[in-house]
């Protein structure tokens, strides 16, 4: 294994609750209150709709996409939910400092330190509000590749204490049996005084509805079981998982840091839920150039629809 880079679990396509638009020349994030999937091609009008999108959206009231089922493929809740403190430099989105609230790894003249992490609050270094909780939380959502994931990435405190809790819990009452339950991802809007009394939106993980958590373990049993009885080892899984994610210092790559930090400005969306991505002048002048591979998206397009043909 190649030392220094992190192995992370594939990534068929990305989940967000809000958009980028563009404004007074910058591509800037704008909040939403449904659940988007696209995958991982961009064209010049953004993101492309993954064709998952349309099929959960109609199943959908008034189409509003605002849960989705998933699955975890790991046990252990934190392999599903990586998060942590994360400083980046604004002008290349490369990670500076990355800790845990009690110590960090941090990029300097000499190579990667380990300091004290005592939170952005108190760092001197995080004044300024460029460093942000930062959450990934990896789902499947195509049984017919058991493996791949639907990343979510948020920089919103409400998400991640929600999630990271809810996997700890559910993790607990079903002896570890994680990812065997039928769970999904359910938006949720709150007001605050920091909200200025409107809604914040985050993302919280439920059982499935119509099932409650007796039937919920059951279920998982019953999977674990059968899994089992066919040679299928979710503890090694997990392990080489594990094993993957602490093969580099930071867990970070182009798309991330393009995407979420590579800015000049702190603006984040409902909390810094969804995406985070104002951008230069330039790179909007170049994004905006017409589109030479319009005949290639559409094969793009036709593609994606062939992989989902199995769930219908």
């Amino acid at each position: 294994m190649i030392k220094g880079l992190a192995i992370t679990p594939p990534i068929l396509g990305r989940i967000s609750i809000g958009k980028i638009v563009e404004k007074n020349g910058k591509r800037v994030p704008e909040k939403d209150d449904q659940f988007t999937i696209t995958s991982q091609i961009q064209g010049k009008e953004g993101w492309v709709k993954h064709p998952l999108d349309e099929q959960l959206r109609a199943k959908a009231p008034n189409q509003k996409l605002r849960s989705i089922p998933v699955r975890m493929i790991f046990n252990d809740p934190e392999l599903n939910l990586r998060a942590e403190y994360s400083l980046f430099d604004r002008q290349t989105g490369r990670p500076v400092c990355v800790g845990n609230g009690e110590t960090c790894q941090r990029l300097t003249n000499q190579g990667v330190e380990q300091h004290p992490c005592p939170s952005p609050d108190l760092c001197p270094l995080a004044q300024g509000g460029n460093c942000k909780p930062f959450g990934r939380l990896h789902v499947n959502l195509d049984e017919s590749d058991e493996l791949g994931t639907f990343i979510f990435r948020t920089t919103g405190f409400n998400s991640i204490r929600t999630l990271a809790a809810r996997l700890s819990y559910y993790h607990a009452a079903s002896c570890g049996l994680l990812s065997c339950l039928p769970l999904q991802l359910t938006l949720r809007g709150k007001s605050t005084i920091q909200s200025y009394r409107t809604p914040v939106y985050y993302v919280d993980l439920t059982l499935q509805d119509g099932i409650n958590l007796q039937q919920a373990i059951h279920i998982a049993k019953e999977i674990n079981q059968q899994s089992q009885q066919s040679g299928f080892n979710q503890n090694a899984l997990d392990q080489v998982a594990r094993q993957g994610f602490a093969n580099a210092q930071f867990e970070m790559d182009n798309e991330e840091r393009v995407e979420e930090f590579n800015s000049d400005t702190n603006e984040t969306v409902s909390e810094g839920e969804g995406q985070t991505q104002p951008v230069t002048t330039a790179r909007t002048k170049e994004r905006s150039k017409p589109n030479q591979g319009e005949g290639f998206m559409q094969d793009i397009q036709q593609g994606l629809q062939q992989s989902v043909q199995a769930l219908n």
